[in-house]
């Protein structure tokens, strides 16, 4: 009889171990999350790097503010690529290009050998970055130029060019050093409004007309930031030198859209966007 209660305590303790490492498990909701490869994946489409020519340094599971992602790190064309990847959802909550280090040896005197370290950019590798930032391909712009400049004690590239298709101008500022994009900024310049004005002297009723409605500029700026609804977005309507435009902002997934669109003909003149972890 004592060895029987014996066991069926054993038998009681196994379990509520069991249970215990079960509850864990739900609690950190791991079953739900996507996966080290599938974070991977998801890394290399947003950079538009084959798993081939690519060359991984680290790949882990992390966790900031609450929020679970993965850590992703390779690189690529002479590029180090950092992602940060919603672990449940597979999107991209941040992300970061700069040029890679490269390591070479040189043969001293004493038939020894030294590591020199070498990580500086040049005009090409700061245009490359950049078109890769915006996802542009260099044939698709009018022009595109880098300039070495200094800025706050920084050697850094000035970047800008401009695609005729989407009427877009990009500028960009590249650390020349480590090739991290300091800044960038996006301008719908040079566009033609069409204000249906019934003539050259009397605009103020017909442009008033033509004003787009708050839920299609909604629609125009919901549309560059896939997956986001009407929830995620604030925008209000105000005048610049005389001129209707809505201002906004989207907050999605770990990143933060600010933006600015023609109130007539719904251009996006500004475009900003940024992660919401940065400090």
């Amino acid at each position: 009889m004592k060895k029987k209660f014996l066991m069926i305590t054993t038998s009681l303790a196994m379990a509520a171990v069991l249970a215990g490492c079960n509850s864990s498990a739900q609690e950190g909701r791991v079953e739900d999350y996507i996966g080290v490869e599938a974070a991977k994946s998801a890394a290399l489409s947003a950079s538009q790097v084959s798993s081939t020519g690519a060359t991984f340094s680290a790949a882990e599971l992390s966790e900031r503010n609450g929020i679970p992602y993965y850590e992703v790190d390779f690189t690529a064309n002479g590029l180090e690529y950092r992602y940060a990847i919603d672990a449940q959802t597979g999107t991209v909550i941040d992300s970061s290009s700069t040029a890679a280090t490269t390591t070479q040896q040189t043969t001293t005197a004493n038939s020894g050998t030294a590591t020199t370290t070498t990580g500086a950019i040049d005009e090409a590798r700061a245009k490359q970055i950049a078109l890769a930032d915006a996802g542009v391909s260099e044939s698709d712009t009018a022009f595109l130029w880098a300039k070495l400049d200094w800025d706050d004690g920084a050697q850094v590239y000035d970047v800008e060019f401009y695609v005729p298709s989407t009427s877009s101008e990009y500028d960009y500022e590249i650390d020349a050093n480590t090739g991290t994009i300091r800044s960038k900024d996006y301008d719908a310049e040079n566009y033609n409004p069409n204000t249906n004005s019934a003539t050259s002297g009397n605009t103020t009723g017909a442009a008033s007309s033509s004003v787009k409605s708050e839920d299609e500029i909604r629609q125009i700026a919901l549309a560059k930031v896939p997956g986001a609804t009407a929830n995620d977005i604030r925008l209000h309507l105000d005048r610049d030198d005389g001129r209707l435009r809505y201002e906004g902002t989207i907050i999605y997934q770990g990143m933060e859209y600010e933006f600015e669109i023609d109130a007539y003909s719904g251009a996006i003149r500004e475009w900003d966007a940024e992660s919401v972890y940065d400090d």
